[in-house]
Order: structure tokens, then C-alpha cells, then sequence
């Protein structure tokens, strides 16, 4: 891993919580505010200084596994961004066909993701355990004192009630938000909390409006992977796993044959590692749509870029590169998007960065038209940079970075078998069990059977955790 390839706990942070509100169709600060409201709440609860600062993070990685459940609320609600908006919310009506046996195997999953995301990053055990339990079962009885509930850690508590009344009081007034979360107390949270919240509710509401101070906690500027970022981001859609890896492994070889200095490649690195934040705002029936998208469809893609580029006015140490990134789709005769920016607009970065991802994208299977072979993914790239749209110098750096031989890989991790190993990169890509064992001509029961030995080694209980662990050791 590069030095450029890095990022701090806290950014990492920062940036996994607005990717968590974008995907749940929730304003891009709405976890920042929680984490405020939660901190305030344990420390009005008597809670140590440590114990808020792990509030605060539990707050903010709340949504962060929100993308590994996209699918299957897109499967219940239909719109997966604007379905779960309303489920939160309390605004969603005629779905009869939610049920809590089939949303908690999703909750489930989404605090099992929440949770690896806290180890990947290093946080304290106690930030882990509690995005473990985020959005476990609740049962009438259990939460009615001070000690609140057995082997669930107090944060839970903080993080639900915070959360419910910063994203219910927009819908339904601070009133209306402490009623519909007096109906709850007993059930998700203490009804002794909701009772030493409701006093203050008003009042620290109206105190997020306030400036925050920056975060400061041991260890909130040790460096973690970039790349983490890029695969919470692509478990929204599995057949876009390690795409932005890709584009920026890509980039740096571009990059050194276009003759770019050291200080102006590794902008390029970070910007492909972070150019799909706003991917996770469009639902899932948009990617997945088999053919043309029409109006409606493209307003919402069109944004893709513009929510990338607020990461970077939100969190000031990602702007410049949040910035670069937000060019990944503008086009040189102004027919891209989102500032419809032309030629004189567009900087060799950013050229480079475009045909980067651009070749990429033709050679990755997507699922309305199968990957092209590098042939032909090479003469489409041509042609466009001949009609005008991409840098033509931008574009022969990228295709003879292609064609290059690609850098050794690294010793693998010996973890799994040769087969296990295939199965892995069908599974991560979205394949069901019969698919990967259509491709590979095996039983459907052998692939299962492998799928099986596969969750136990990488100790993951999903899909979506399997990947991004298998992403993080270089499996995959």
C-alpha cells in the first residue's frame, strides 16, 4: 500500500457516515448531527469522556453497513434510497410485504458489516460490540432501569434514541418525534432515557445548528487503507467490487506514461479510490436497469458526482481530491456531467482520471451488456477521443498502461484453496450459487459447500462481510 493510498481514522470515519446517509436517502449530515445528540445524551447520563467519544463513533458508523443491505431492501421496497428514507422516518405506507422476519436477517447483516468496518479501521472493541447490536430484536420489558439492558453496551441506547429524534423531528416536529418515541421506550430504549432526553429535546436540537468541534481521541490520526472507503461503496452493487481499485491501480500507470510528477499521481489514486461516494444516493433499480435509462433515471445519476464533490466541502482534508473526482464523468465537448464542463474546464488530471475509469468500465461485465475484451474496449476509446469526448494523449497513456504488463502481485494469502478462491470471485460479484456453478461445472452443492468453508476461514456470516474481508487481504 502506497503512503497515498492512506487516510485517518477519522476522515475514514467522516467519509463512511455520509456514505451511510447518502445510501439511506437521508441528508448527508444527518449522522454527524447524531453523533452530537448521542454524546450529549450519555454525557447528561452520567457517562466518562471515553464513553461519549465511543458514542459519537457508533453514531457515526450507524448506516456505514447500509450498503451491504441494498439489495435486499431494493428486493421489499422497490427503491432502496427513498424506501428505507421512509421506513426511518416512519412515513412509509402499503408494504405490506415487510415483516420483521424478513427485514431482520438484513439488520443483521448490516450491523455484521458496521462491525467489521470498526475492525478494519481499528477502533476500540467497545465501538465494535456496540454496531454489532445496533439493530438487534427488541423486546417490551427489558430496557426499564438505568442499567438498561444485559450484554448490550449503553451506546446502542444513546445511538437509537439520538438518531430516532434527529431524523423523526424534520418529518414530524419535535412533538410529533417525542411521541412516536415515547411509543417505543420500554421496547428500543430505556424508558428512564427517553425520560432525561424530552426535557432537552428542543433545546439540543437547536444547538446542532452550532459549529462542532474537530474530533480528538487517541488514534484519530493514524492512517488507515483509502481503499475501505471504495469497498463499503461498491457492496451497494456487487458486480462493482473492486472497480475503483481497479481505476486507480490503472490511474498510477497512466499516470507515470503520461509523464505526470509524483505530486500530481497521487491526487489520481485518491480521487478513483473515492469517485463513487455518490453512487450510493441512486437506488439499485437505476444500476440495474436492463435497458435505456430515461429522464428520471439520469436526473438521479446526473448527481452521482455532485454528492462526491460535497464529501470534499464537508470533510476539508478529502476536498481537493473529492474535487478531482467529481470531473470522473465531464466530458471534452461538454456532454458529461454534472457541470457539462468543456475542454478548457477539464485539466490533464482529470482527462486521465476520466479515460481511466471510462476503460475500466468497458472491460467490467455490467448487468445490461457483457465486458468487452480489451480489443475492443481499446477501439471505443479511440473512437471517442477522435470524436472529441475523451483527451486523445489522456487515452493512449491509458490503453498503454493496458497493455503493459501489470505489476507482480503480491504473495498471496494462503487463507483458501485454488477453489475457494474462484468461488469467492463469483459469489463477490453477485453471482447466485447455481450462476457460479453454471460458470465453474460444478453442483450447485459443491459451490454451496465451498461458499460454507469460505464464510467459516474469513469468519463472516454474509456475502457482503466475506467481500470486504477478502478485499482487505488481497483475496480478491
Amino acid at each position: 500500500m502506497q503512503p497515498d493510498e492512506t487516510i485517518t481514522v477519522e476522515d475514514a470515519v467522516q467519509v463512511l457516515a455520509m456514505v451511510g446517509d447518502l445510501s439511506m436517502g437521508l441528508p448527508p449530515d444527518h449522522s454527524i448531527r447524531t453523533a452530537r445528540l448521542a454524546a450529549r445524551l450519555a454525557e447528561e447520563n452520567g457517562d466518562g469522556a471515553d464513553a461519549c467519544t465511543s458514542t459519537r463513533l457508533v453514531a457515526l458508523l450507524r448506516w456505514s453497513g447500509s450498503t451491504a443491505t441494498a439489495a435486499g431492501f431494493a428486493h421489499l421496497l422497490g427503491d432502496d434510497v427513498r424506501g428505507r428514507h421512509a421506513m426511518v422516518t416512519r412515513t412509509l405506507s402499503g408494504h405490506s410485504g415487510l415483516t420483521f422476519a424478513n427485514v431482520l436477517p438484513l439488520a443483521q447483516m448490516q450491523c455484521e458489516v458496521a462491525g467489521d468496518i470498526a475492525v478494519l479501521l481499528g477502533l476500540p472493541g467497545d465501538v465494535e460490540n456496540s454496531l454489532r447490536h445496533l439493530f438487534g430484536s427488541h423486546h417490551r420489558g427489558d430496557m426499564q432501569d438505568l442499567l438498561f439492558a444485559p450484554n448490550i453496551p449503553r451506546a446502542v441506547f444513546y445511538v437509537r434514541l439520538a438518531g430516532d429524534l434527529e431524523v423523526l423531528a424534520p418529518a414530524h416536529g419535535t412533538t410529533g418525534a417525542l411521541r412516536l418515541i415515547g411509543e417505543r421506550a420500554g421496547v428500543k430504549y430505556p424508558v428512564t432515557l427517553v425520560q432525561r432526553l424530552s426535557p432537552h429535546a428542543q433545546d439540543w436540537l437547536d444547538m446542532l445548528e452550532e459549529p462542532s468541534c474537530a474530533a480528538d481521541y487517541p488514534g484519530h490520526d493514524r492512517r488507515v487503507p483509502l481503499a475501505v472507503v471504495a469497498d463499503v461503496i461498491e457492496l451497494k452493487l456487487p458486480w462493482l467490487t473492486g472497480y475503483s481499485r481497479r481505476v486507480a491501480a490503472l490511474a498510477r500507470r497512466s499516470a507515470s506514461l503520461a509523464g505526470m510528477l509524483a505530486l500530481e499521481e497521487s491526487p489520481l489514486v485518491r480521487a478513483a479510490l473515492l469517485h463513487g461516494i455518490g453512487k450510493v444516493a441512486v437506488p439499485n433499480a437505476v444500476w440495474e436497469r436492463p435497458g435505456k435509462l430515461d429522464a428520471a433515471d439520469w436526473d438521479q445519476v446526473r448527481k452521482v458526482p455532485f454528492w462526491t464533490a460535497r464529501a470534499g466541502a464537508q470533510i476539508p482534508a478529502l476536498q481537493g481530491e473529492a474535487t478531482l473526482a467529481s470531473f470522473i464523468y465531464e466530458r471534452l465537448d461538454g456532454s458529461g456531467y454534472f457541470r457539462k464542463a468543456r475542454a478548457g474546464s477539464v485539466g490533464m488530471q482529470e482527462r486521465l482520471l476520466g479515460a481511466a475509469a471510462a476503460y475500466i468500465s468497458l472491460c467490467s461485465a455490467r448487468p445490461w451488456r457483457p465486458a468487452h475484451g480489451a480489443a475492443a474496449a481499446s477501439t471505443l476509446m479511440t473512437a471517442q477521443a477522435a470524436a472529441g469526448r475523451f483527451d486523445r494523449h489522456a487515452v493512449e497513456a491509458v490503453l498503454a498502461a493496458a497493455r503493459g504488463t501489470a505489476p507482480s502481485a503480491p504473495m498471496r494469502d494462503r487463507l483458501l484453496s485454488e477453489r475457494e478462491l474462484e468461488v469467492l470471485r463469483h459469489i463477490t460479484h453477485g453471482e447466485t450459487s447455481r450462476e457460479a456453478a453454471r460458470a465453474m461445472r460444478i453442483s450447485p452443492a459443491s459451490v454451496r459447500m465451498h461458499v460454507d468453508n469460505i464464510f467459516q476461514k474469513l469468519e463472516a456470516g454474509s456475502r457482503p462481510a466475506a467481500t470486504l474481508k477478502a478485499l482487505a487481504r488481497g483475496l480478491i
